[in-house]
């Protein structure tokens, strides 16, 4: 969809050639506040602004009705890491080499992305104050505090190893500023109550502010909900599921299985996601209240999705050996609103959007402008919305692409093309789906003559479009030579 008549005209800072330092850019030039809340393991079917006929998000319908839906964005990894390491850097897994889960344990600490620079660091430089509140698992401790954060509140993993995280009520170990701290209560309002902690100590009136918050009700293991949501949704008929479907590619193990108490689990799925939509509730009415609604920069999205019995898997990415690129793995939730920089409302967008591309527009919004060796230092192949959607540039790409491990997705969204690299298993070296005749993607079309043409034509598309950001150092097809994220990464199952 394109937008005509807008009167408003922003400029594209990040695009332009201007050979300045972000700590060059003006501070007190208009910029908004940016507020990014990153759910874990959520797929656009788990919310209504989606088309769920039973989950109640009436905080994301704002969004949507207020802002603007984007219906094809997606993930550039299918598992959390490599995902939020990209958000935070604005490069693919290829160029920042993280590929799959960090294990958060010290034999597997290799100092990931110590050469990046990050996002909250060129925010910082331009006037901004930054706070990281919640999920950050893009290095293997998060503990410490990491580069360009100002406020660091996140989890301590360091009692009772990476499960404490996703303790969604009861005793939780946190990281505050570096320093452990126990809570009891329910996980999310912790994090809520330290983001609103951060706005008023902040001072939202005088300086902008930059507030990540990472919400993960929607990870496993599934329980600890409020009851007041969780005993609504045993009620619920979970028509919106599909059922009976299997998937082509081996599970990965019985935790991929969907488990026998299935409807107790999708009833507390579902509580997870209501009980993050009442969060950023809290935090909209909070923003409403100071007076700085319509000027803050609202991106509500997550890591990447999730399947709940969807082709037969409980899980992501890595549900299946070999990793998958289902719809419901790739495709996330993307609401953004920002009425004083892009004031359309009610907008529904079918073009392709990434976390390179949410990289790029946080910084055009913030109005950074990064040096020619910065900008050749980062490489993103992300490009910043503003211009598109203030019309000052119309071109937008057509593909989507995803990297996970040793594989690599293209899709123009009626087809869905993945190309593994060595070491794959026998037998799954591709994938290639008809989306359009087959939308649950139950038939691999990879070895049909009659697709042979369209499929050696999105290989070249893929080849091409990687062949420019690829450092080869930390490429996709060469994980042989790097290190282990983890005891056994994807491409070694």
């Amino acid at each position: 969809m394109k937008f005509r008549g807008l009167v408003i005209l922003l400029t594209a800072s990040f695009l332009s050639g201007n050979a300045v330092n972000a700590q060059d850019a003006s501070s007190g030039s208009n910029q908004p506040n940016i507020l990014v809340i990153m759910t874990d393991d959520q797929a656009q079917w788990a919310s209504s602004v989606y088309g769920n006929t039973e989950l109640r998000t009436p905080n994301m319908e704002f969004l949507a009705r207020t802002g603007i839906k984007f219906n094809r964005a997606n993930t550039i990894s299918t598992v959390c890491s490599p995902s939020r390491a990209t958000f935070f850097t604005g490069r693919i897994p290829s160029q920042h080499g993280v590929h799959d889960v960090l294990s958060e344990n010290p034999n597997f600490d290799h100092d990931w992305l110590k050469d990046e620079i990050f996002l909250p660091e060129l925010l910082q430089e331009s006037g901004y104050s930054t706070a990281l509140i919640g999920k950050w698992h893009s290095t293997t401790d998060c503990l410490p505090v990491q580069r360009g954060w100002d406020k660091w509140f996140t989890y301590n993993v360091h009692i009772e190893g990476w499960q404490n995280q996703y303790v969604h009520r009861g005793d939780i170990h946190y990281s505050d500023q570096g320093k452990p701290l126990t809570l009891t209560g329910h996980q999310s309002q912790h994090l809520t109550q330290e983001a609103i902690r951060f706005l008023e100590t902040t001072g939202v009136q005088q300086k902008p502010f930059f507030l990540f918050l990472g919400l993960v009700d929607t990870h496993a293991p599934f329980n600890g909900a409020p009851s007041r949501l969780a005993s609504k949704y045993r009620q619920a008929t979970f028509n919106d599921i599909p059922q009976n479907e299997s998937s082509y590619l081996p599970l990965r193990n019985d935790y991929s299985k969907i488990p026998p108490d299935h409807r107790e689990q999708l009833a507390q799925y579902y509580a997870g996601v209501q009980m993050m939509d009442d969060q950023l509730g809290v935090l909209l009415d909070y923003l409403e209240g100071v007076g700085q609604l319509d000027n803050t920069l609202i991106i509500f999205t997550s890591d990447h999705g999730h399947m709940n019995g969807h082709h037969g898997l409980y899980g992501k990415g890595n549900a299946t050996t070999p990793q998958n690129f289902f719809e419901e793995s790739i495709l996330v939730p993307l609401l953004i609103r920002w009425p004083t920089g892009f004031p359309m409302a009610n907008q529904s967008l079918d073009i392709p959007v990434n976390q390179t591309d949410l990289f790029q527009t946080i910084l055009d919004a913030a109005k950074v402008t990064l040096s020619r060796d910065r900008r050749q230092q980062i490489n993103s192949p992300g490009k910043s919305l503003l211009p598109y959607l203030t019309q000052t540039d119309s071109n937008w790409r057509s593909f989507q692409f995803c990297e996970y491990g040793n594989a690599r997705m293209i899709s123009d969204g009626q087809y869905k093309l993945v190309v593994r690299y060595a070491p794959y298993k026998p037998g799954f070296q591709g994938d290639f789906f008809d989306l359009e005749n087959d939308p649950r993607e139950t038939t691999n079309l990879f070895g049909n003559a009659a697709y042979l043409t369209r499929i050696q034509k999105m290989t070249r598309q893929l080849h091409r479009h990687f062949e420019q950001y690829d450092t080869g150092r930390f490429s996709a097809t060469r994980l042989s030579e790097q290190k282990s994220p983890n005891a056994i990464p994807i491409w070694k199952r």
